[in-house]
């Protein structure tokens, strides 16, 4: 198993995939995020295949993009199959993958391994901060979601499909997700990187509601 050329095969299909694609889950999230993951394995003593194959095959599934279950991992599957790679390698990868979305605030979503925990840090990092915003609002677009509505208030979901059906203003994903993630860290790596994005979107939202309220 050439484990470089799977993974220059990877990226290169990924791209292929994920270039034009509008919701903020494009081909630059995954490379963000497959970076990310890396150099968060490497502090955690990674399977560096495992953790940097999951993170480029993460988003292939992923149900805000397919309409699939969240657990559907079918296309990855496919793909790692297609390449060769060793069943338990794929199924490590492919468990790593199943663990990264976020499913509700109410709802736990444990990473069952050192490398799916390194994933999906680097994935929540790239929900928060500057660039989280931007993918937040990209999102909301391509939806068709409100801006803000100050008569809907936050939900926070306790199972998968209240989170998944839901279709309130952009906003409020700040308060049902994108600020509960600072907590929500497994890895010293992202807590300490997380503090500083967090403090970006508290900052934002404070100047929007003022601007929403015409006081600035």
């Amino acid at each position: 198993m050439n484990k470089q050329k799977i993974i220059q095969e990877t990226e290169r299909f990924i791209e292929s995939e994920f270039r034009t694609e509008g919701s903020g889950h494009d081909w630059f999230h995954v490379d963000r995020v497959r970076k990310m993951a890396v150099r968060i394995g490497i502090q955690e003593d990674c399977d560096l295949f495992v953790t940097e194959m999951a993170a480029l095959l993460h988003d292939l599934d992923d149900w805000k993009l397919t309409g699939s279950d969240s657990h559907d991992t079918s296309r990855a599957a496919k793909w790692l199959h297609n390449m060769a790679v060793e069943e338990q390698t794929a199924l490590q990868i492919l468990q790593a993958i199943e663990d990264v979305s976020f499913k509700g605030a109410g709802i736990e979503t444990p990473a069952r391994s050192a490398e799916a925990a390194a994933v999906q840090d680097a994935d929540r990092l790239d929900a928060i901060g500057a660039i989280g915003i931007a993918r937040t609002f990209a999102y909301g677009g391509y939806k068709k979601r409100l801006i803000f509505d100050p008569s809907v208030e936050p939900v926070m979901h306790n199972n998968f499909q209240e989170y998944k059906n839901n279709n309130a203003p952009t906003i409020n994903h700040f308060y049902e997700k994108l600020l509960l993630l600072k907590d929500r860290m497994n890895t010293p790596t992202a807590r300490f990187i997380a503090e500083g994005r967090h403090q970006v979107m508290a900052d934002f939202l404070s100047q929007f509601y003022e601007e929403w309220e015409a006081i600035k």
